[in-house]
């Protein structure tokens, strides 16, 4: 007479079974939604419609749906990443995305490419922000990401001084939460007697090196990922960098979050060459500049208090060819078509020697 299966044993079958078969029901919602969003290619294409079919606005509104309705155990950002890499591959189906990016490969602009765009893309990275806003320009790619400030070491003023001169809109923003990794071909922390970074990783970096690696020669290069290229082949060498780098240049883990402020964040913005629609949660981009006359900032950016509209960003750049005179990187909550941010910006324009809306876009979560 056969032994009967302990019912631990038994239970654990069943709940494997039940498992396979939702894995098997997952895969038949994802192609039925593969085929939906092949259909809805068809018809825009039947419209006439031969642009890029990525709407941020409109997989903006699916992941803040989908993270509403979720009811746990996964976390909203595992439910949105869970999606986004659905949404990349059904986009990818009616029209791969190209997304150029300040490169090489491994650095956390590539980074950002992937958390916004997913993976079924195609990243193509660039030496400069100029040739990203050039490429992009050109319509070599369909869009660009590019980083516009740190948390902790400001803005990046390569990026702002590219938009006087260029008619490219802002689509869309970034925000990725930075992590420093030192990694090497190395197994050991002693073997170290080199550090490569981009300065602004050796900056954020500075207390742990001082503290845990004083001697250590530091070199500062053009990017992470470049240091993450480098050490590959040089022994003794090491990089801080994030993980996508260690993956890609197949390197050890040395130690692991090693920024000095554990809430570093960069945000970054997507650059095309079309306006984007609202979403319900929006944020817009101005470049303004002020007429030369007391009190002139002051009655630039008083009609967006006059008018409730939220500020949350006022930068100033020198103006290329004149003197002691700035031009005003300003954003604020809310899109371009609202009608209250409309009046805001008509008065804003009365007072304004220059008055341009860089773009309305999803104001993006953490």
């Amino acid at each position: 007479m056969a032994s009967e299966e302990p019912s631990g044993e038994s239970e654990l079958a069943a709940m494997r079974a039940r498992i396979d078969e939702l894995d098997r029901r997952i895969v038949e919602l994802a192609n039925e939604r593969a085929r939906c969003a092949q259909q809805v290619a068809e018809v825009k294409r039947a419209a006439g419609e031969t642009g890029s079919f990525w709407r941020p606005e409109r997989e903006a509104q699916i992941l803040r749906a989908l993270a509403e309705h979720n009811a746990g155990p996964l976390s909203d950002q595992a439910v949105t990443r869970v999606f986004r890499e659905l949404i990349s591959a059904c986009l990818a189906l009616e029209q791969p995305l190209s997304i150029a990016y300040l490169g090489p490969a491994g650095t956390f602009t590539h980074a950002a490419v992937h958390k916004h765009f997913g993976r079924f893309v195609e990243a193509r990275p660039l030496g400069a922000i100029d040739e990203v806003f050039r490429e992009v320009t050109a319509g070599g790619v369909d869009f660009g990401v590019v980083p516009v400030e740190n948390s902790t070491e400001g803005m990046v003023t390569h990026t702002l001084d590219e938009f006087p001169g260029s008619n490219l809109r802002i689509c869309g923003e970034v925000m990725l939460r930075i992590h420093h990794h030192l990694v090497s071909s190395e197994h050991q922390l002693d073997a170290v007697h080199t550090v490569y970074a981009h300065q602004q990783a050796l900056a954020q970096c500075r207390e742990w090196l001082d503290a845990t690696l004083p001697r250590v020669q530091r070199i500062a290069v053009s990017s992470n990922g470049e240091a993450a290229r480098r050490v590959r082949e040089e022994p003794g060498a090491a990089a801080i960098a994030g993980a996508m780098a260690a993956e890609i240049y197949d390197l050890h883990s040395l130690a692991e979050r090693i920024e000095d402020q554990p809430d570093n964040t960069t945000r970054f913005l997507v650059i095309g060459d079309h306006d984007v629609s609202p979403s319900g949660d929006d944020k817009t981009s101005l470049m303004l500049a002020a007429r030369n006359r007391p009190g002139a900032l002051f009655r630039l950016i008083r009609p967006l208090a006059e008018y409730g509209i939220d500020m949350t960003r006022l930068e100033s750049r020198p103006t290329r060819g004149r003197l002691w005179q700035y031009i005003f990187f300003v954003d604020i909550l809310g899109h371009a078509e609202d009608p209250t941010v409309q009046a805001a910006l008509g008065a804003v324009e009365e007072e304004a020697a220059l008055c341009r809306v860089l773009g309305s876009y999803p104001r993006a979560g953490h």
